[in-house]
């Protein structure tokens, strides 16, 4: 069964309007599948650019983040039909070869994250247990096993169970993120604001982080199942509602992980920024060796245990949603089956994938990356050219912005791949 169907329509219009608890949850929800571990390297990765750079990225973050998610949220309450997931609807409006493809491409660019974190979970828990509790290297193939199954578990109980297990999740991360950025505050070297950086490096600095950018504020994948359940719980509010909570989210998202992020950067030299770079080093693991810091370092294996849970979960949700869509489509089993051999390989896959530890997980992000920003940003923005119910914001500033960036993004990535 999924989320959207697990929740009656028990909103008026005019209850609509007042913020809830059902909103909390759900903006949490996107919170943590928006803070994977990548927030870790997202100082260095961005930061490395040069303090300006780093300035123009944190202006085009909260746009780019609350236009191109609402686009998508709009793209998939465009359809006429009750509870059409992400599948449904780009079969409706692009016919039913191109919706397939399409299908196809997003469910391959949420996947191979899922593999990542499954691997990055028990790599996260086995270090935690060996050097800081100090026990004895337990077994992978059971370890991973007994993680992955207990994260998928979470998902199986239901909408209820699973936005329970982000408030749990989130609120620990989201107060660890901030009482870092403060402890890092008497460390901040402040930059040399007058150095004017070449505009031709400059320029490409900032063409490679937008990238970086999308990644790191991404909640994509979460994005049909939140938009479906808006629809069954508000009806005709779920446009205007939807867009309230992507709001908050998006200043949430900017509010923290842009403190975290500036901490950090202020924290270290251009050169220190530039090693991290070279070491690919998380940037906690940088700041305990240059600070020589036990607060720190105890803190890494926390934060990293906490995003890597709470994006999983919220990957999940998508891959799930869109895998099962694929399927329905293709063969005439019932939907609980086709729920249920779905996440059996799904787990079988991720559970593969953690035991093996494989050494191309880089590899996997960076091909999965041009598709997300393909279906994030640029297709809903093609959408509104073509569907109707879109029209409304045909010619709009905010449509022309969304789909430069997601253009540029695209280039970037490419660009670097080759």
């Amino acid at each position: 069964m999924s989320l959207s169907q697990e929740i009656p329509l028990s909103h008026t219009e005019a209850g609509a309007s007042r913020w809830n608890k059902h909103d909390t949850s759900w903006m949490l929800s996107l919170f943590g599948t928006a803070v994977g571990a990548g927030i870790l390297f997202l100082p260095i990765n961005i930061g490395a650019g040069g303090f300006w750079s780093l300035v123009i990225m944190a202006l085009l973050a909260g746009p780019m983040t609350f236009l191109a998610h609402r686009g998508l949220a709009r793209f998939v309450l465009s359809s006429a039909k009750e509870n059409a997931d992400f599948t449904d609807v780009v079969e409706e409006h692009f016919g039913a070869r191109a919706g397939r493809l399409i299908s196809m491409l997003y469910f391959l660019s949420i996947f191979p994250i899922l593999l990542i974190y499954g691997v990055g979970l028990t790599n996260t828990v086995n270090s935690f247990l060996v050097n800081q509790l100090g026990g004895d290297e337990p077994s992978r193939v059971v370890l991973s096993g007994v993680l992955v199954f207990a994260m998928i578990a979470i998902m199986m109980a239901g909408e209820k169970v699973m936005l329970k297990a982000f408030e749990v999740i989130v609120y620990p991360l989201a107060a660890i993120l901030a009482g870092l950025s403060l402890y890092l505050v008497p460390n901040w070297q402040m930059p040399d604001l007058q150095a004017v950086p070449e505009l031709g490096r400059f320029s490409v600095t900032v063409w490679l982080a937008i990238p970086v950018t999308v990644f790191a504020f991404s909640h994509a994948a979460a994005i049909s199942s939140f938009a479906n359940v808006q629809r069954r719980h508000y009806g005709q509010q779920a446009v205007p509602k939807s867009e309230q909570i992507l709001k908050r989210t998006s200043v949430m998202l900017i509010s923290f992980v842009l403190f975290f992020v500036f901490s950090c950067v202020l924290s270290l030299s251009p050169e220190q920024l530039q090693q991290a770079k070279a070491q690919n080093v998380s940037v906690l693991s940088y700041l305990a060796n240059v600070h020589d810091s036990p607060f720190i370092i105890s803190l890494g294996p926390v934060i990293a245990f906490i995003a890597i849970s709470s994006s999983f979960l919220g990957h999940f949700m998508g891959a799930r949603e869109s895998l099962n869509g694929m399927l329905q489509k293709q063969t005439k089993m019932a939907p609980a089956t086709i729920d249920r051999l779905g996440i059996a390989f799904m787990f079988f896959a991720i559970w593969l994938a953690a035991i093996m530890n494989p050494s191309i997980l880089g590899m996997m992000e960076a091909l999965s990356g041009p598709v997300i920003a393909l279906i994030l940003f640029v297709m809903p923005m093609l959408a509104v050219y073509k569907v109707d119910a879109l029209k409304a914001h045909r010619g709009k500033l905010s449509t022309f912005f969304i789909l430069g960036m997601g253009l540029l993004a695209v280039s970037a990535i490419v660009f670097k791949l080759l």
